[in-house]
């Protein structure tokens, strides 16, 4: 239900959060240790909602082997405040492990335990999210012709409700992305979807997979499912000759930098483009090289011993996919002589990447207030904050979709600490202050909701 102030008109919210993955819980932690700083005059109300019923990330692929890309210091705080108590330290530290993960000598956890110490933090900040609530709309609060707050339409098992805020920030994350006209299926899966799917085959013995895909999710699915049914053949299938490595390397890693988001952003669009094409190799399309080593000393070592279960259809492509109750039927197209092979498979699973979700989707005719560049691409401030029309009172944030302003790490965990605290102190300078509850009344829904 929303909170409504005498009157009838709802409480104003200085921030509402629409997802809630690593960026706004990272959001609601820089809100959370501000106000516990603040007083009360200069704490910001703010509140985050989710549609799943729970905290998860990418809980599909937490496979049990699979590490962090990302160094554990590139966790949700400590770029910002290394001397946070939500630091993945203080979440070793509780969990009795401190000691022990200093000895293991690695800036890598398992992605399972990162998992983990993300619903640490998220249990932590607990009260300023509504988990099970999805935000199917936006609408204009306008007075005088003056847009003073932003109308944000909740679904959840309750009915509808209002919230009103003075500020939103998108974090809706990325979505699994297919290749064009090919459908999910209950035997075509998306790799996001591989552990929650494959529980499903408990008790069958599958004869084939095939996994289409060069990149590091392509790889741990080949590598899992090769482990996970030793009777089982698996066919990975990508253009190139093999998996290309992740660079790693320590100067590379300065495109992950957050003085690199300046220089990006200040950048001419022709140096933006060439930089993407000269680091995307850190990021895009890429396999971690022990991965790589991994998978090739076993297809090695089964050619040996005369047992291949271990399949690279490289330089080739998935031309054709059917699927059928009992099987799927690949085609798979050699891009040097055009032959094709066909694969009859128990599961076909596609390490296609993801798309960005399209926040501006939520905006209805608030987005018409939203401005774009030459290439039709919405403008966003050095502060994440989308350019509007002046009459747009409100700030519009975005964790994610600002790859073109702001460079690699749109998305990415290694610059969420400080996006979050860039946001946060752009809220305080455009003089963000929440209101006493009388002058919150000022909502008092008098003013037209139309645009």
């Amino acid at each position: 239900m929303s909170q409504v102030l005498p009157g009838g008109a709802p409480l104003v919210h200085d921030l509402i959060g629409i997802g809630f993955g690593p960026s706004n819980l990272a959001m609601a932690i820089a809100l959370s240790e501000h106000n516990a700083r603040a007083g009360r005059q200069e704490a910001i109300t703010a509140q985050f909602f989710e549609q799943q019923p729970r905290f998860g990330w990418h809980r599909g692929m937490l496979i049990d082997d699979a590490t962090m890309q990302v160094s554990f210091l590139k966790d949700l705080v400590t770029l910002r405040n290394p001397a946070s108590e939500f630091s993945f330290l203080c979440y070793l530290k509780s969990k009795g492990r401190l000691i022990d993960f200093i000895n293991h000598k690695s800036l890598f956890p398992l992605r399972v335990e990162f998992h983990d110490y993300f619903e640490w933090a998220a249990a932590k900040v607990d009260d300023m999210v509504s988990y099970g609530h999805e935000v199917v709309g936006v609408t204009p609060f306008v007075r005088d012709g003056v847009v003073e707050y932003l109308d944000v339409t909740v679904r959840s098992a309750e009915g509808l409700a209002v919230h009103r805020a003075r500020n939103l920030v998108f974090g809706t994350g990325l979505r699994p992305l297919m290749p064009e006209g090919v459908e999910r299926g209950d035997r075509v899966w998306h790799s996001s979807e591989l552990l929650a799917k494959v529980d499903g085959l408990e008790g069958s013995s599958p004869d084939r997979f095939v996994v289409v895909g060069a990149g590091q999710s392509a790889a741990e699915n080949v590598a899992y499912l090769h482990r996970r049914f030793p009777r089982a053949e698996v066919c990975a299938v990508f253009s190139r000759y093999g998996y290309s490595p992740a660079d790693d390397s320590s100067f590379a890693n300065r495109i992950f930098d957050p003085g690199a988001v300046d220089e990006y952003f200040a950048a001419p669009e022709d140096v933006k483009r060439r930089l993407m094409d000269y680091h995307g190799s850190t990021n895009y399309s890429v396999v971690d090289i022990d991965l790589i080593d991994d998978l090739y000393r076993q297809m090695y070592q089964e050619k040996v011993l005369g047992t291949e279960r271990l399949r690279f259809l490289n330089v080739s492509r998935l031309a054709d996919v059917k699927e059928r109750p009992d099987m799927v039927r690949a085609t798979v197209k050699s891009l040097v002589t055009g032959e094709e092979t066909l694969l009859d498979a128990d599961i076909v699973v596609f390490a296609t990447g993801y798309s960005q979700a399209d926040s501006l989707g939520l905006l209805g005719e608030v987005a018409d207030r939203c401005l774009r560049d030459d290439e039709g691409r919405v403008r966003v401030e050095r502060d994440y904050r989308i350019t509007t029309d002046p009459d747009l009172r409100c700030g519009i944030y975005l964790q994610g979709g600002t790859e073109h302003t702001h460079g690699i790490t749109s998305s990415l965990l290694s610059n969420t600490a400080i996006r979050v605290g860039e946001i946060l102190d752009s809220l305080l300078d455009r003089g963000l202050k929440p209101a006493s509850d009388e002058a919150r009344m000022v909502a008092d829904g008098t003013g037209s909701t139309a645009g």
